[in-house]
């Protein structure tokens, strides 16, 4: 397995690449891939570099690690594939943007359209095994892409960072607060979205006064 990943990330992650956990964690994936069905498609492990270049970053969403459902997963986080049924947790997000920012509930789950406005949509965990929620957890990923929220938290300035629910909250350590901005509230999963934890947060409109306030272009969400 390759790690294709944008020119514009590697003068920042090529010291990963290099460090043994990761040569572990890859040969672990191809294992993986050769030997069981995983998702998302191998040329799709890295989608969310490959679609969000390092220069255009201007939001971060974190998720924890990819669909596990046939067809599903697409390597950006909370995505699903053209013509995919939307899964509850992403079903929740539009329609908090739909109150938020007024944007109708769109027919597609392919969140590839966020990714190429600067939304990096990255998930802890970058592979699963078919049906196996969390199988590819604690192999090396996390490592890896913490090293990724700390290098942007390092390298750039005034980024959203939109942590949902205690996962992603627990990544806020890794992010200088005094030059960037982070946004917390529930996850948009039912079971927390139902109690009250993740509907008017206004999470959308709020990324984008930060944006606008900085002179850059808001994202359509």
């Amino acid at each position: 397995m390759n790690v294709e990943i944008h020119p514009s990330w590697k003068p920042f992650l090529q010291t990963e690449f290099n460090k043994a956990y990761f040569e572990t964690l890859i040969d672990f994936v191809k294992h993986e891939y050769v030997n069981e069905t995983c998702f998302p498609p191998e040329n799709q492990i890295f989608n969310a570099f490959n679609r969000c270049h390092f220069e255009d970053v201007k939001v971060v969403i974190i998720g924890q690690d990819p669909y596990h459902g046939i067809g599903q997963a697409n390597g950006l986080c909370f995505s699903v594939n053209q013509g995919i049924a939307h899964p509850p947790s992403l079903i929740n997000i539009f329609k908090e943007i739909e109150k938020d920012v007024s944007i109708p509930y769109p027919k597609s789950g392919d969140l590839i359209r966020w990714a190429n406005q600067g939304v990096l949509l990255l998930n802890a965990t970058l592979t699963v095994r078919a049906h196996q929620a969390g199988s590819h957890q604690k192999k090396g990923w996390e490592l890896f892409t913490d090293a990724v929220i700390k290098l942007i938290s390092t390298n750039k300035e005034g980024v959203v960072f939109l942590l949902w629910g205690g996962f992603a909250k627990r990544k806020e350590k890794l992010i200088n607060t005094a030059k960037h901005h982070v946004l917390k509230s529930g996850h948009p999963s039912p079971l927390s979205a139902n109690r009250g934890y993740w509907f008017g947060n206004k999470h959308f409109s709020k990324a984008n006064l930060l944006l606008k306030q900085k002179g850059l272009k808001e994202i359509v969400w």
